[in-house]
């Protein structure tokens, strides 16, 4: 698919998409899971593509604040279905990296001015 916008190109929209499909293709066995981890990373993914072309800063960070929430929910279903034993420790280290490398951006957007 080819870029519509220029911010599909930021650091931080590339990093929310592709923890957004780690997530997806986790293999979390428990539904419950699996699906508020996915629907959280989707929210991370989209409401960061929501606020990235407004040009107010308070809808901006508004967008980051709720991006960020919802990477934490998803980081802690994660972590749930870890603990269950739904998710195949295997595949941790990727959803890790990417969460934290996604938190730093985000955090980097929240300082911004």
């Amino acid at each position: 698919m080819h870029d519509i916008f220029a911010f599909q190109k930021l650091a931080v929209y590339v990093a929310a998409r592709d923890f957004a499909r780690l997530v997806h293709h986790a293999g979390i066995a428990d539904a419950e899971f699996r699906d508020q981890a996915t629907r959280a990373a989707k929210s991370t993914f989209l409401n960061i593509a929501e606020g990235l072309p407004d040009r107010h800063m308070g809808v901006r960070r508004r967008h980051f604040s709720i991006a960020r929430n919802s990477l934490a929910e998803a980081v802690s279903a994660l972590d749930g279905a870890l603990v269950i034993g739904a998710l195949d420790p295997a595949r941790v280290q990727a959803l890790h990296d990417s969460a934290s490398q996604l938190a730093r951006l985000l955090g980097g957007l929240l300082r911004s001015r």
